[in-house]
């Protein structure tokens, strides 16, 4: 079985397991674009991922997606949706893009 996930897994221990796709699907990501019945390649060696879906039929699905409605709509969750970087870009608060992300403590070594 192959997982592939643009979130955290826990408890996954075997077979094939993507993980950290980006954009995320929330946020119009090419997972947001599967439909049951597409084939999906992977290519492990090349780090290739390719879904077989003809590209006038993902421009149609991407015309007519709409973004879910946030579970949560304040505190650390909107903080979260609208301060941080999806996971390609670092996964940081935008506040410290461009500076260092070290803490206090590791400058002890």
């Amino acid at each position: 079985m192959v997982r592939i996930s643009d979130a955290r897994m826990s408890g996954t221990a075997y077979g094939t397991v993507i993980l950290h796709v980006a954009p995320e699907a929330a946020a119009g990501g090419p997972l947001a674009l599967i439909e049951t019945g597409d084939i999906v390649e992977i290519d492990l060696e090349a780090r290739r991922i390719h879904m077989d879906v003809p590209d006038d039929v993902l421009a149609a699905r991407k015309a007519r997606w709409t973004a879910p409605t946030p579970a949560a709509v304040d505190g650390y969750v909107r903080l979260i949706l609208d301060h941080v970087q999806q996971p390609d870009q670092g996964g940081h608060f935008v506040i410290i893009v461009g500076k260092s992300v070290a803490y206090a403590g590791d400058n002890a070594h």
